[in-house]
């Protein structure tokens, strides 16, 4: 009797625990789990990305620092002169040409439908 009673009690107890188990799984598959997964991985990834990126960075500038040394090079980077504009177009942060254009003064410097 108490060995029915035994086989019983665990058949029973690794019943519940498979169906425990089985309903873990089912949630992990639903769409909205699968996505928050997504996200936790985009996130992770991200972080990453990032600490590679700030990685890179220090090696770029201590290399920067070494090469300085190397080449006696101790001007801050405060000292440099400003870059110079282009003649040929608009500085960065300029405002952008009006949309309208004036008939009179064409685009090219040259009339495309002239007999040449």
């Amino acid at each position: 009797m108490f060995r029915r009673a035994f086989w019983f009690t665990a058949g029973a107890a690794a019943g519940v625990w498979a169906t425990n188990k089985a309903h873990r799984k089912l949630r992990q598959l639903t769409p909205e789990s699968l996505a928050a997964q997504a996200a936790d991985k985009a996130v992770e990834a991200g972080h990453r990305l990032k600490d590679f990126a700030l990685d890179v960075r220090a090696g770029m500038l201590q290399r920067e620092a070494e090469l300085e040394q190397a080449l006696g090079i101790d001007a801050p980077a405060d000292a440099l002169p400003a870059p110079r504009r282009s003649a040929l177009g608009p500085a960065r942060g300029a405002a952008p040409a009006p949309a309208h254009r004036d008939r009179t003064h064409p685009t090219h410097p040259y009339d495309r439908n002239e007999d040449h």
